[in-house]
Parts: structure tokens; C-alpha cells; sequence
């Protein structure tokens, strides 16, 4: 059996050590610490954990009196919560660069045809995460804390306590970062081969169900918050079959355009 390369396989040749890929790992994992250092740093000058506070505290503010604040209850929370605030910012300020670290390791072994499909999806993803938690800052909260106060008694002074809050806040920023790949999670399904365009779309009604499910357990117990992530949730989910059958169809273009180059004749 002959030890050569196969010149028809473009990656033929470029396997590493196992101990060479742990190195390369080791890198883009310090790459990314220190790029959240940074973003860190930056946000702790401008606008600081105080202004990032009062950017999150915003939604529930708007619900309470003129002249109420929240509350730290626990003696270390002045200063602990904003700095869980703080570094909640510094990794969504920071998400391209993990990205494009990950992006930075596995690159070497795909294919030409799986890198220009990667590239899109890792984009599609940080955009996606993005936009789920800023539907969650500047619709959902503002809706949910609506809500709720409508059936707080007037002899009730509702002051929150700040861990707590900002504790409710990033569960649903991170529930909602996480609902929103519903797209890029079917686009791969599909991609590869695991499921049918046809499955998906039978199986639409069940998803329905789960998405209320998923919904009604990772929210507070108010409606509006369960329907503000159910229903995009759906809607993401339509958009992600939608996505999956353009991937398809320029791969099998892709596909058609370099076997054709591949069976055209050599001058």
C-alpha cells in the first residue's frame, strides 16, 4: 500500500501531531483570554461597571417610582455584581474574537466547500446572539417588568434587590443568545444529512410544542416573557429550514461548477 499523499485530496499531507494540535489549541485559548482581558479593561474605563449597571438596570427602572432605587442586600453585592456585569460585557464585546479564534483552529482541516459554508454560519451566529439579547434589553424586560407591575399591591413598595436582578437578567440573556441559533442548529442538521428539508417541516407542529416547553421552563413564570421566546423561537425555526435549503442548493451548485472543472480537459 503506497504512503503518498492523494493529490486529489486537498488536505492530503497536512495532518499534524496530535501534541502539535493540543499547542495550537493552547494559543487560541490564550488568544481569546487575553482579548477578553482587553474588552474588559476597556469597558472598566468606559462606561464602567456603574454605567453598565444603570444600561441593564434600565428596564426595571422605568417601571418604578421617580425616586426608588434597587437595593444591595448582600454585603459584598456593591462590588461583585458589577463585575459579573462587567465580564457578562467584556464576553459579548469579545464574541467575534472567540469566534474567530475557533474559526482559527479548525480551519486547517475543512475543505475548501465546508469554509465558505463555516464562514457564513459562524457570522450568522454572532449576529444572531446579538440580536436575542438585545430583544431581550430592549423589548422583553421592558414588557415582562409591565407586567408584573400591574399586579404589584399598592402597599407594596417594590424595591428589587440588584444580585438578584441582574442574576434574572443574564439567564435571560443567555436563554435568549441561545434560542436565537435556533437557524444555524437546523442549517447543520441538514448540512449534515442528519435530517430531511421534508422532517423539518413535518415536524414543525412538535416543535411548536417544545419551543412553548423550553419557553415556560427557562423564563419567569409571566406570559409575556414565555411568548417573547416561543414565538421567535418558531419564527427562527421557519427561517432556519428557509436557510438550509439556500445552503443546499449553492452547495449542490458549488458541487455541479467543481466537478466541472474537474472533467474539463487540459489544454
Amino acid at each position: 500500500m503506497s504512503d503518498k499523499p492523494d493529490p486529489a485530496d486537498e488536505l492530503a499531507g497536512t495532518e499534524q501531531p496530535f501534541v502539535q494540535h493540543l499547542m495550537e489549541l493552547r494559543d487560541r485559548l490564550l488568544y481569546s483570554v487575553i482579548g477578553l482581558a482587553v474588552c474588559m479593561a476597556a469597558l472598566a474605563i468606559w462606561p464602567g461597571p456603574a454605567g453598565l449597571i444603570d444600561l441593564v438596570a434600565v428596564p426595571i427602572r422605568a417601571h418604578m417610582p421617580p425616586d426608588a432605587r434597587l437595593i444591595a442586600v448582600g454585603v459584598f453585592s456593591p462590588f461583585f455584581v458589577p463585575l459579573k456585569v462587567l465580564a457578562m460585557a467584556a464576553v459579548l464585546l469579545s464574541l467575534p474574537w472567540w469566534m474567530y479564534q475557533l474559526w482559527s483552529f479548525i480551519a486547517p482541516g475543512l475543505y475548501s466547500h465546508e469554509k465558505r459554508f463555516a464562514v457564513p454560519l459562524i457570522f450568522l451566529g454572532s449576529l444572531l446572539a446579538y440580536a436575542g439579547i438585545a430583544f431581550v434589553q430592549f423589548f422583553v424586560l421592558d414588557k415582562m417588568f409591565a407586567f408584573i407591575q400591574k399586579f404589584t399591591p399598592a402597599s407594596v413598595a417594590a424595591t428589587p434587590d440588584i444580585a438578584s436582578y441582574v442574576e434574572a437578567i443574564l439567564g435571560l440573556y443567555l436563554a435568549f443568545g441561545l434560542a436565537f441559533q435556533v437557524p444555524i442548529v437546523v442549517i447543520l442538521l441538514v448540512k449534515m444529512g442528519m435530517v430531511s428539508i421534508q422532517k423539518l417541516k413535518d415536524f414543525r407542529g412538535y416543535f411548536i410544542v417544545i419551543s412553548f416547553i423550553i419557553a415556560a421552563v427557562v423564563t419567569p413564570p409571566d406570559v409575556i416573557s414565555q411568548l417573547a421566546l416561543a414565538v421567535p423561537m418558531c419564527v427562527l425555526y421557519e427561517l432556519g429550514i428557509w436557510g438550509a435549503q439556500l445552503f443546499l442548493k449553492n452547495g449542490r451548485k458549488d458541487g455541479e461548477d467543481e466537478e466541472g472543472a474537474d472533467q474539463k480537459p487540459a489544454a
